[in-house]
């Protein structure tokens, strides 16, 4: 997504902010969705967590046992816990992972108006003990992948319609995390990222997209029709070098173009997308190399391993005593006639 800062954004620079651990989700990571009294779906939802193999697209509640409306959502690497042994385990893990987000220090007291400001990794708080978003939260890891934000809240978290949380340099959705006292609220068409932990409920309205998950403890989660990403999070890597063979950057590309609606995920020139795929915030697609001399078809890793080389290196062999023994018979042929 093209990242356009509103007009006089608040870069935040914290003063010798500590680095932070991410908060401790346990068995918690695996679910999308987790609520304490009911879940509601209103409308097409779709839930994926099946990025890169791991299965993190579940939807847990307990004590509760009501999902309403399941009928209307598509689930993609996941699967349902209502009132059973797995999601008891996640939401005393849930407790705890509030209590580890809550208990951050030190604290940067902020704005509570997060639209249009730059933010580092960090801890922060409002002195109103809400967040809220209007427009545009910029979230820079300063090209640290393992950067943690945390932000607490008191109270409330509510978002403003198409407003969005962008990611740069770096940053990752599993590493942005929402403590918030007691319910939090998504704005219609709005983008949000990052793990929200709040204590009673939350409502994500219609066409809102989440890259993260939505944890509440004791009350609700209400959708209506939204999307909801919690996949795995990796970091971006460059492939290992091969003496000979040209290799291909995988972070970061060059000339980088945003794909539209997904937060820090960028394309290199010449990459196609394919429909249905999933994207993770914070990382970059490249395209395959063309296949050369020098640049043979890359494998798994993006890289020509030796093997190919030692296969093509056979072949020519192969082909170059066959013509040698052909032309010896043609040559024997002639001279006999």
């Amino acid at each position: 997504m093209t990242v356009l800062l509103m007009a006089g954004a608040l870069a935040i620079t914290p003063p010798a902010m500590a680095a932070q651990d991410p908060v401790l989700l346990g068995t918690t990571q695996d679910f999308a969705v987790l609520a304490g009294s009911t879940i509601t779906n209103t409308g097409p939802t779709t839930i994926s967590g099946d990025i890169s193999g791991a299965p993190r697209g579940d939807i847990g509640l307990h004590p509760g046992t009501a999902i309403t409306g399941k009928e209307s959502i598509v689930l993609s690497g996941g699967a349902y816990h209502q009132a059973d042994a797995v999601a008891l385990q996640a939401k005393n893990d849930l407790v705890t992972a509030y209590n580890d987000a809550a208990g951050r220090l030190p604290v940067l007291r902020i704005a509570t108006e997060l639209g249009g400001q730059v933010l580092k990794p960090g801890v922060y708080d409002s002195a109103s003990g809400t967040f809220g978003i209007t427009g545009t939260l910029t979230l820079d890891a300063e090209n640290d992948p393992e950067g943690v934000f945390i932000f607490l809240m008191e109270s409330t978290l509510v978002t403003a319609s198409n407003s969005n949380v962008a990611l740069i340099n770096g940053a990752r959705f599993c590493r942005i995390f929402w403590k918030v006292g007691s319910s939090a609220t998504l704005g219609t068409n709005s983008t949000f990222v990052g793990h929200i932990l709040a204590m009673a409920s939350i409502t994500a309205t219609t066409g809102a997209t989440i890259y993260g998950q939505l944890l509440a403890r004791v009350g609700a989660v209400t959708l209506d029709t939204n999307t909801i990403v919690n996949g795995f999070c990796g970091i971006p890597t460059v492939s290992t070098p091969v003496p000979g063979l040209t290799q291909v950057p995988i972070y970061p590309p060059l000339s980088p173009t945003p794909v539209t609606g997904v937060p820090g995920i960028t394309l290199a020139p010449g990459v196609t997308l394919v429909p249905g795929t999933t994207f993770i915030p914070g990382t970059t697609l490249v395209p395959w190399p063309t296949p050369s001399a020098t640049n043979l078809p890359p494998t798994g890793d993006k890289t020509a391993d030796r093997s190919t080389l030692g296969i093509l290196a056979a072949g020519t062999g192969i082909v170059l005593v066959l013509a040698g023994i052909s032309l010896y018979l043609f040559k024997r042929r002639k001279a006999k006639s």
